[in-house]
């Protein structure tokens, strides 16, 4: 086993945490209030797993990098190494890249039955099902996520995904067309052929899933290179994959780094299609190489500034709540987090210092210990960017509520912040902090906050909450973002599509929309002789 678990520190059933009710909202009634202080103090809990597998996954086996390369993967918790793990490069990546040509080229996969297909896809979720303790305990160890977060919500979320493909593989086909003329005209849905995947560090496996599930499910193989400061669980639940049946070369996973391993596969020729999650600024770079080499076809899922608005009309209380989430859900460190929160006039001070209660109140600590809502940032430079931002709030003149400095001693904790008073072109109200960093705005009336919050250049998300539904539809139509959610907030499902506007990006994931990019349409004309009708 890849990941061998040791004890089981699940503390509510997977079955109480459906992924259909939003990533946080069940999650986060589970939790049971423990002191912040007791959680600062006490030592690291040895987590109940260890690591197995650290090499690259080439053509269904580990294999060492071809340099001999190694490098660190921390535990965000103490700064201290949890494995070494393979390092690859261009080489490893060309390695990779051959065998999914040949798997795709020669191999069973794209010439097996969809329905062949959809049954080893459906055989690896229940597979992964029976596994999700462990899964969980390694995502959680190598990324700082509370480990009641992994094991009962996203994990969940990441069997779900894949069945939800599994369901389509045997579902994707192509149209008779009829035309002008004596002509049969039908359309072929065929798969891309060999995808590079590039995944993040903030959700390794949730956003594999997003990635990997609809490119098996139309056929295609898969060349995946994952973040260099998560590189843990993909290896794992990859192996689980092999052992359902996925064929050797199907798919492959690269561990290294962006300049190296990263540009190399975008690069490549011999690969048909990149989908990228990450950064705006990387994105730019992903789509530049990709252009440049085969003018190969590109999805992004990017950054993001997402306003999270709060009527005058709107349930305070349940706004506050929701709003923290939008905003404190991963540590902050979601690409669609509710940054700027824009709330009316006339409520707004009983709004922030509600907020402030509400932060003072989060539970920050060692992410596998029960009741933990707030584990460590991912790594030394996005804690010290964080700071960095507080710093600038403060010195902008923003009012800091709440936390705004390191949490204990060790690791990479950062206090709850809140601050209001802030103004649009502030650091904090304008960049992606990206991190546990709320800003609290001020507005008049809806074409004010319309305006204010359509001028960013991200557009990946946004909040309302009213009890206006002439607001809401009006709202819903003038922000210019891919998803905007009403009285509610981070409601994830397999099926609904997820993407941005502007600068978060381009093409979707998730959904019927997520397989689009996963295949080729060719148009097929025959003529016709004495048709008996056209």
């Amino acid at each position: 086993m890849a990941v061998r678990i040791l004890s089981s520190l699940r503390s509510v059933s997977s079955s109480s945490a459906s992924p259909s009710t939003g990533l946080y909202c069940r999650w986060v009634r589970s939790i049971s209030r423990i002191g912040a202080s007791a959680a600062a103090e006490a030592e690291p809990v040895t987590p109940p797993v260890q690591v197995d597998y650290s090499q690259l996954l080439i053509d269904g086996k580990f294999v060492d990098a071809a340099s001999g390369k190694t490098f660190p993967s921390f535990d965000p918790r103490t700064g201290e190494v949890i494995a070494n793990v393979a390092e690859g490069d261009s080489e490893d990546v060309n390695r990779a890249v051959s065998a999914a040509r040949k798997a795709f080229d020669e191999g069973p996969w794209p010439k097996m039955t969809a329905y062949e297909r959809s049954r080893i896809l459906f055989r690896f979720a229940d597979l992964l099902e029976k596994h999700n303790d462990e899964v969980a305990a390694i995502e959680a160890w190598d990324s700082g996520k509370p480990y009641e977060q992994a094991a009962n919500v996203e994990i969940p979320m990441v069997v779900r995904v894949f069945r939800y493909y599994a369901g389509w593989a045997d579902k994707i086909h192509g149209l008779t067309i009829p035309a002008d003329g004596q002509h049969h005209v039908q359309t072929l849905h065929e798969p891309i052929g060999v995808t590079g995947q590039i995944v993040p560090w903030n959700f390794p496996l949730l956003i594999y899933s997003w990635k990997v599930a609809p490119a098996l499910a139309c056929g295609n193989t898969v060349v995946l290179k994952t973040a260099e400061q998560t590189p843990l669980s993909a290896l794992y639940v990859s192996k689980l994959l092999l052992e359902v049946g996925l064929p050797p070369g199907v798919l492959n996973i690269i561990s290294g780094f962006g300049p190296t391993a990263g540009a190399a596969l975008c690069s490549h020729t011999n690969v048909d299609k990149v989908a990228f999650t990450g950064s705006t600024d990387t994105g730019k770079i992903v789509l530049g190489l990709s252009a440049q080499s085969n003018l190969k076809p590109v999805t992004l899922e990017l950054g993001g500034k997402s306003p999270f608005i709060v009527c005058s009309d709107a349930d305070i209380d349940v706004a506050v709540e929701a709003a923290h989430s939008a905003l404190f859900f991963n540590q902050g460190q979601c690409c669609c987090a509710g940054s700027r929160t824009f709330v009316h006039e006339s409520i707004y001070d009983e709004f922030v210092e509600k907020s402030k209660a509400r932060a003072l109140k989060r539970v920050v600590g060692d992410p596998f210990r029960r009741g933990v809502e707030q584990g460590p940032q991912i790594d030394s430079l996005q804690f010290e960017k964080i700071l960095k931002y507080i710093r600038s709030g403060i010195e902008d003149g923003a009012k800091l509520e709440s936390g705004g400095e390191r949490f204990g001693s060790k690791g990479y904790y950062i206090k709850p912040t809140v601050f209001s008073n802030v103004q649009d072109n502030m650091l904090i109200a304008k960049d992606e902090i990206f991190g546990p960093v709320q800003t609290i705005l001020k507005f008049r009336d809806i074409e004010e906050v319309v305006q204010r919050a359509n001028s960013t250049s991200y557009g990946l998300a946004a909040g309302v909450f009213t009890k206006s539904i002439d607001t809401a539809n009006t709202l819903m139509r003038a922000l210019r973002v891919g998803t905007v959610w009403i009285n509610c907030y981070d409601v994830f499902d397999a099926a609904i599509p997820f993407g941005g506007y502007k600068m978060s990006g381009q093409g979707r994931v998730r959904g019927m929309y997520g397989l689009s990019s996963y295949l080729q349409v060719k148009a097929v004309v025959n003529p016709l002789k004495n048709p008996a009708w056209l």
